[in-house]
């Protein structure tokens, strides 16, 4: 293959898009685990700073981290004009429907694949999570898109699913239920019952308006109707209500697939208006969590516009580096992992890279490494050695053209 080819992303994609999506998956596959590894072996301000801010916020703030999983969201919205754009010019929007459904299905069956499938007996399995909500905005995402094609009407529906969500949580009353073990198991047996409603009913006093951990309206309708495991017990952060705000990502994410699709406009323009875009969504988010705090646990719609801002001026500055300035070496292994992003996700879940890098560097080599270099630099070893074979393993299938996708 030759180098042109190799570096070139499938017919109907750009290349920019995809390095996007592949440097948001180069932190979720291993780069998080190797800055940390590198603060351990010998913390210092550069290190400690990196490590915060590949952590996520406890509860309230934003960091780093905390824009992987938006951003990917956002990128959902970018590729779906580029995909549906086709089918629709191909076919009707019966066939197009078909699809998005079907899509939409797979991603959250894989969901439920990716936390251990059916392995475990009712209720341990988990119906939601990160494949899951990417299902659930996909689908409304796609949806709405097939219907409103319009800037105005994308931004009125996204504007009703952030200010809708907002009213909801700031107005609507739910029981005063901390949602902690204790209290929840003493509600319980003064109810004579495990049924959330049931201890729902039990439960003294109604509230409305907080944005505490598990007393909000987002955490306690998960508890009360989210079937199956929950990651945090009684709720999760991907949770019901809380896919409302997140799918104005995806709309979000249309909007600029949209600019970018726009051969009117000239190239450098188009990073400027997604400039402009994003420090708008920033500057509304940021003056809206006076009232409704960023956080990104229950995706409040003061962090999505923060999350969207950042999100646009990330796409800015890779149209800008690979479209624009047609710099593109310095991307290539993250166009590998960004053409092949759900497969290098799922491919993470099922074999641990990691232990595979140990099997060449730990025992007495870290030992060794850890004695004559640095305590805790077999770690670091370990973890880069790690995130190299997810490079190469991403490297292989796109050198052979596979492209496995849903």
């Amino acid at each position: 293959m030759s180098e042109s080819t190799a570096s070139s992303p499938p017919a109907g994609r750009l290349l920019s898009v995809d390095a996007l999506r592949g440097f948001d998956m180069f932190w979720i596959v291993g780069a998080g685990t190797l800055v940390k590894a590198l603060e351990q072996m010998k913390g210092n301000p550069v290190t400690n700073f990196l490590a915060t801010q590949l952590s996520h916020a406890q509860w309230t703030g934003f960091r780093f981290y905390d824009l992987i999983f938006p951003l990917f969201l956002f990128l959902v919205g970018v590729s779906i004009v580029f995909s549906l754009d086709k089918a629709l010019a191909g076919g009707g929007r019966g066939a197009v429907l078909a699809r998005v459904f079907r899509r939409a299905i797979l991603l959250f069956v894989l969901g439920i694949l990716y936390y251990g499938g059916l392995s475990k007996p009712w209720p341990d399995v988990q119906l939601g999570g990160v494949l899951h909500r990417i299902a659930a905005c996909y689908l409304f995402a796609a949806l709405v898109y097939t219907w409103i094609r319009g800037t105005r009407g994308l931004l009125i529906v996204a504007a009703v699913l952030l200010a809708g969500y907002g009213a909801l949580l700031a107005f609507v009353p739910f029981p005063d239920l901390k949602l902690e073990k204790d209290v929840v198991e003493a509600v319980a047996a003064r109810a004579v019952s495990d049924s959330p409603f049931a201890i729902a009913a039990a439960t003294e006093g109604r509230v409305s308006g907080l944005y505490e951990e598990g007393r909000n309206l987002t955490n306690f309708l998960d508890f009360l109707l989210l079937p199956g495991k929950k990651a945090q017990r009684y709720y999760i952060n991907e949770g019901l209500l809380s896919t409302l705000p997140a799918i104005a990502l995806s709309l979000f994410g249309i909007l600029a697939g949209r600019l970018l699709k726009d051969e009117e406009t000239a190239p450098v323009r188009k990073c400027l208006i997604l400039l402009g875009a994003g420090g708008g969504a920033l500057l509304l988010g940021l003056l809206w969590s006076l009232q409704f705090p960023v956080i990104k646990r229950i995706w409040t719609s003061s962090f999505i516009l923060v999350a969207g801002g950042l999100s646009a001026w990330m796409l800015a500055l890779f149209y800008y580096l690979v479209e624009v300035r047609r710099w593109r070496r310095w991307c290539r292994p993250f166009v590998w992992i960004g053409g092949n992003a759900l497969t290098v996700y799922m491919v993470s879940r099922i074999v641990s890279f990691r232990e595979i890098a140990a099997w060449f560097t730990g025992g007495d080599i870290g030992a060794f490494l850890d004695r004559h270099v640095a305590q805790g630099f077999g770690a670091v070893v370990t973890a880069a050695v790690a995130l190299l074979l997810v490079f190469l393993f991403a490297r292989f299938l796109h050198r052979r053209g596979i492209f496995i996708r849903v």
